[in-house]
């Protein structure tokens, strides 16, 4: 297919979502959180938004993976097992931050499908589950930081999808706003003590916005400007961290740590550790000029 007709194509389905947003904005359409059902079970647009952003963002960080030596199957390995821990990690996260929700409803823990996945918690997951698999995986093509540099490069764009899963369940909004963007959220999405207002921020949107400006920044640095491995990751805590901390400030359905929105303190945190990072990696990472670490070199144990 040529180009300009993928072009046109692209233009046309901006323009459509586009109308299909601003009716949802101002409350000409209204939203389910179902997509479709199957017998007994439910199929939600949450689930649907966020599988699109993993699959779209995998296909192609695996092909630019694959063009550096990276073993396709190697990756598809990651992916699950990164994936695995991250669910893990996003709901655990959530939870902690929830339990005297969860405490007398126990298999609700299960429920993900309702929502109640925090990002921070997907992403510490992810990293777990990416230090074991190439610690213990036998001739991994890849080293930890050369595999979590290519993930986090692309991760703020499957972010920036995955956040329109909100869009659908009409959660992760802001406070009541005027503003022209102003977003419409029913009744029964309101949340207590905000039932008189009709429109609020569409803090989903800010932070979908400020992905797809991160991922910008990443693949540009991690295409032109990166000399070590390590270092588009630690750029990843530093850009994000910095965008949710002022974006958490609108958001109504903060989670808290004592007096604390749990996003900001963790969004701190990961700021500080991802400038560290930065600065040790500059001084002392592997240049990524050096050869792919052979499969004899990751058996023995070498690591970024």
């Amino acid at each position: 297919m040529k180009k300009w007709i993928v072009a046109i194509i692209a233009i046309v389905a901006l323009v459509l979502l586009g109308f299909f947003v601003k009716g949802v904005f101002d409350n000409t359409i209204q939203l389910h959180p179902i997509a479709f059902r199957v017998g007994p079970f439910e199929v939600h647009w949450y689930g649907i938004v966020i599988a699109a952003g993993i699959i779209f963002c995998y296909l192609i960080a695996s092909r630019i993976g694959m063009r550096q030596g990276m073993n396709e199957e190697h990756m598809a390995e990651a992916i699950i097992v990164c994936l695995f821990f991250g669910i893990a990690g996003a709901r655990l996260y959530y939870v902690f931050s929830q339990w005297d929700m969860y405490k007398d409803n126990p298999l609700e823990i299960f429920m993900t499908w309702r929502g109640g996945l925090a990002i921070y918690g997907g992403v510490l997951g992810a990293l777990l589950g990416a230090v074991l698999y190439t610690r213990y995986r036998k001739n991994c093509s890849f080293t930890l930081f050369q595999g979590t540099d290519l993930a986090a490069t692309f991760l703020p764009l499957g972010q920036a999808i995955g956040r329109w899963g909100n869009f659908f369940n009409y959660e992760a909004y802001g406070s009541p706003t005027d503003l022209p963007w102003k977003m419409f959220i029913p009744l029964s999405y309101r949340m207590q003590g905000y039932e008189r207002y009709d429109y609020f921020h569409p803090t989903f949107l800010y932070e979908s916005a400020w992905d797809i400006l991160t991922f910008c920044i990443l693949f540009y640095f991690y295409t032109k400007k990166r000399k070590h491995h390590g270092e588009v990751t630690a750029l990843y805590f530093i850009v994000y961290s910095f965008g949710r901390i002022f974006v958490e400030s609108l958001r109504l359905d903060s989670l808290y740590w004592g007096g604390w929105r749990a996003a900001q303190v963790t969004g701190v945190a990961l700021l500080v550790i991802g400038l560290l990072m930065l600065f040790y990696f500059r001084k002392k990472g592997r240049p990524i000029s050096e050869s792919p670490v052979k499969p004899t070199e990751v058996s023995a144990g070498r690591r970024d």
